[in-house]
């Protein structure tokens, strides 16, 4: 029995705690896995685990210090006993670190969902130093670490100097078992996106989007799902464009399905992304995207065929592609439709679980293989 201990955030349902829910949803089907997991807060995703079974335990990081965590961690890990610790994120990542140093033989697996970019004048020195250490771990002491695009992989090599041998690319994947049909026209087309309000995000981009497809039709109306430190500043653009009636800030959604269901089209503005699990969700629900041609996008969408890239960040650009698909109904059910097969043939939950158990069967038999070489 190979005895794998997940150590994730769980503080927001978004990208990176999506793709572990389904990770380890995936993983269940190999009987020789034990699985357990570690989060550092209480929320949607500890509740999902519980309903799948999964042995659980709480390091609340609201109410304790990172030596109090440590100390916390370090003795769950000495009764699990785990042969791979497998982290996300930068703070899971020295936590797993410094925790398996106390057990001989246990292996450490790192995701990286995406690349830290820093935009404007206001660089957070702290997040920056962190960052530094983070990838110092990974690329020295960990003995792989999963990139979820080919760009991620590439830009770890040659930005951050991380050894070849010691990456390996998994992409993310989705539920793609049910089908949804096609939205019903309404009065409304709606044009769709989701995410944390961070600047990474770029959604005062989106707003000048909808600026622009304002002034050719006023039957289109913008949503926006998820929550952030930007989220006043993007209401204030909305007041300021006079776009109160037509950009909708959603909030957090728990349930996203009804979201998508909801939508005619999905729009992605990001600066950096690497495999967004947002995207994805959005193709498996039935829907073209428009998005930048920028980090991981070209992995998963075929330009014209499942959605369109654009290559200039210029909002007339955009918002052209978006009713260019607005006014050809055919066209946009057609790139539906394959979007949706192509999340299916390559995106799924399962091709992604079948992968990592891939990935932990290679780690273990060279642990044992080093372990019977000191013996």
């Amino acid at each position: 029995m190979m005895k794998v201990c997940h150590i994730i955030s769980g503080d927001l349902w978004a990208g990176a705690e999506s793709m572990d829910y389904h990770l380890l949803k995936g993983l269940r089907q190999f009987g020789n896995v034990d699985l357990s997991a570690i989060l550092f807060n209480e929320g949607r995703l500890s509740e999902e685990f519980r309903k799948m079974g999964i042995p659980l335990d709480i390091v609340d990081e609201k109410k304790l210090n990172i030596f109090q965590m440590l100390r916390r961690t370090s003795g769950i890990m000495a009764k699990r006993v785990p042969d791979i610790i497998h982290s996300h994120r930068y703070k899971e990542n020295v936590i797993a670190f410094l925790t398996g140093q106390f057990k001989r033989g246990v292996q450490l697996i790192s995701t990286q969902h995406g690349i830290p970019e820093y935009y404007g004048n206001n660089v957070n020195m702290k997040h920056l130093f962190l960052n530094r250490i983070n990838f110092f771990i990974l690329s020295r002491y960990f003995r792989k670490v999963t990139a979820v695009s080919e760009n991620i992989r590439s830009v770890l090599i040659t930005r951050y100097g991380f050894p070849r041998e010691k990456l390996a690319v998994v992409h993310n994947g989705v539920n793609t078992i049910r089908e949804y049909p096609p939205k019903t026209q309404e009065d409304l087309f709606v044009i769709g996106t989701s995410g944390r309000l961070f600047p990474v995000k770029d959604y005062p981009f989106l707003i000048e989007i909808a600026r622009e497809i304002r002034n050719s039709t006023d039957e289109i109306r913008f949503e926006l799902a998820g929550d952030g430190p930007e989220r006043r500043k993007i209401e204030e653009l909305v007041e300021t464009y006079g776009l109160g009636d037509r950009f909708l800030l959603r909030g957090t959604i728990e349930d996203m399905n009804d979201f998508y269901e909801g939508l005619d089209l999905y729009i992605n503005t990001s600066l950096h992304e690497g495999i967004p699990m947002s995207v994805l969700e959005a193709m498996a629900h039935g829907l073209a995207v428009v998005a930048p041609d920028v980090g991981g996008f070209r992995e998963i969408i075929h330009d014209g065929l499942s959605g369109y890239l654009v290559e200039r960040r210029d909002p007339k650009v955009f918002a052209a592609k978006c009713l260019e698909l607005y006014r050809n109904r055919k066209a946009r059910l057609e790139m539906a439709t394959e979007a949706r097969k192509k999340v299916a043939r390559e995106f799924s939950f399962e091709r992604m679980a079948r992968d990592y158990y891939r990935l932990y069967l290679e780690v273990a038999d060279r642990s044992h293989s080093v372990e019977r070489e000191g013996a």
